[in-house]
């Protein structure tokens, strides 16, 4: 960049000495031959020409010039200019003569801008909090430390698009099942085609609450209800044909009342579908199922892997079972289906 620079400010003063003490007649020639040669370059050259910095400061110095002699501007222009229109130029001018009046714009002063991470709290509290208004929000910002003007406050969250509380004052489903997730829990099929090309469904119980799963079946033929009884009171499915009506009645029987998810609708069902989205990228996907017999051991112990040793993000990288951990000691792993998945942990001392 600083050579670049330097190049361009040699090749103006070089510009500017070529032109200085040469005697009017001679001026004439070199400015007719510098002109026909132009109308060559025009013509045979290809796309158009890009002036570099240095070269549209001498065009704008020489129309400078031009202005003084006191011939008429256009004309000259028009007569003498080849690469460029006489408009362009002009413009080049006008460029230069605003840059020379740029200032910075004074402090208008005022009240000093709110803090980054104050602004970012007040949002939050709003947003966490559908239903405290102003007042509110002012007083628990007080309670942590925080002096802010109600009005400051208003502003900030009219900024972030934010309505007042009657209007944001709504409950989300996220906020009203968070309540009953401890006593929910979702069962749902899965299909795995084996190597012979044998279709094997799978059914499994998986807790809202804690993310724990309960392998209950493995089987070619789903016709009858798995003897599972979980301290829950709603169970949640799909309309699949594969859940009889003796399936559900057994659940009734344990005192679950039984919740039947919309049409075609899996978001309904989302921790289930995504637990089998889990076991079929981290487990199914890598290894080809011999039979029955070999599926319900693999599932086996990817079970054992996902309620005790994965972290989950649902429950804040906890895992479903919390295990007693040591806290200190050397890292070691210990290989999960073959050395398909890794368990890390720390040898006791």
């Amino acid at each position: 960049m600083i050579f670049a620079l330097l190049h361009n400010f040699i090749t103006l003063v070089m510009d500017v000495l070529a032109t200085v003490g040469i005697a009017a007649d001679e001026k004439d020639l070199e400015i007719a031959l510098l002109r026909q040669q132009l109308r060559i370059l025009e013509r045979k050259g290809k796309g158009k020409h890009r002036l570099a910095l240095p070269e549209k400061l001498m065009l704008v110095a020489l129309v400078g010039m031009l202005k003084a002699k006191g011939h008429t501007l256009h004309e000259r222009l028009r007569v003498c200019l080849i690469l460029v229109q006489p408009e362009t130029l002009l413009k080049w001018q006008r460029d230069l003569v605003r840059r020379k009046w740029t200032f910075r714009q004074p402090n208008p002063g005022g009240r000093p801008r709110l803090d980054a991470e104050l602004e970012a709290l007040i949002v939050r509290l709003a947003r966490e909090n559908p239903r405290m208004g102003y007042d509110k929000i002012h007083g628990e910002l007080l309670k942590l430390g925080y002096t802010v003007d109600p009005s400051t406050m208003r502003n900030v969250m009219r900024r972030h698009q934010l309505p007042t509380a009657p209007k944001r004052g709504h409950s989300s489903w996220r906020t009203f099942l968070n309540h009953y997730r401890t006593q929910m829990l979702a069962c749902d099929f899965f299909t795995v085609e084996t190597i012979t090309l044998q279709t094997l469904y799978v059914l499994f119980f998986i807790e809202l609450g804690t993310r724990r799963v309960h392998l209950t079946g493995c089987t070619a033929h789903p016709d009858s209800v798995t003897d599972t009884a979980q301290p829950m009171r709603f169970l949640i499915h799909d309309r699949d044909t594969k859940f009889t009506a003796s399936f559900d009645r057994g659940f009734v029987f344990e005192g679950l009342e039984i919740v039947l998810t919309p049409p075609c609708a899996p978001q309904a069902n989302a921790v289930a579908e995504r637990w089998v989205r889990s076991v079929r990228e981290e487990c199914l996907d890598h290894l080809l199922i011999l039979g029955q017999r070999h599926l319900r051991c693999v599932l086996r112990e990817y079970v054992q892997y996902y309620n005790t040793a994965r972290p989950h993000q649902g429950i804040q990288q906890h895992t479903p079972i919390p295990l007693p951990l040591a806290k200190s000691g050397p890292v070691a792993h210990r290989d999960v289906l073959g050395g398909i998945l890794h368990d890390y942990y720390r040898q006791a001392a």
